[in-house]
């Protein structure tokens, strides 16, 4: 009788050991699906990370390396949690934001400029980009000569 409730112990904490590694698996499973739901593919995250940190080690970034490889783990991190997004709209939306704190004469230009109007010289490494835009304006008509003779 002792060795059956032996071999009934060692059954369940078996049993026991085989429920917490299958639910140990399932967590690890539904851990990895959030993280991929969150943040996109963890390969396509770290193949980014890796060109982002190459960028910064061969100084082709524009920035010193250690502010580089700073934003470049930053931007991975916040790519693992899912706010690190490419939203074209909103950069565009912020760029013309960007323009109402012009004069109202020179707001529409600026718009055109960073809707992607005119002319774009120059490089962030080079100290900035200058764009720039022409508008051909009509003279003023002159005013009419005045007669001679006649004085002011």
């Amino acid at each position: 009788m002792n060795v059956a409730i032996t071999h009934f112990r060692s059954f369940c904490r078996h049993g026991a050991r085989l429920l917490l590694v299958a639910c140990g698996g399932m967590t690890l499973c539904v851990a990895a699906n959030l993280a991929n739901a969150a943040g996109g593919n963890s390969k396509d995250i770290e193949a980014n990370y890796r060109r982002e940190r190459a960028s910064c080690m061969d100084g082709t970034s524009n920035e010193d390396r250690a502010t580089c490889l700073r934003e470049a783990a930053a931007a991975r991190d916040e790519a693992r949690r899912g706010q690190l997004t490419d939203d074209s709209a909103a950069e565009r939306q912020n760029a013309v934001a960007r323009c109402n704190g012009l004069p109202e004469s020179d707001r529409a230009d600026c718009v055109r400029r960073v809707q992607g109007e005119g002319t774009v010289s120059g490089s962030v490494g080079g100290g900035g980009i200058f764009r720039e835009t022409v508008t051909t304006v009509p003279a003023s008509p002159a005013p009419a000569p005045m007669p001679a003779g006649s004085a002011p």
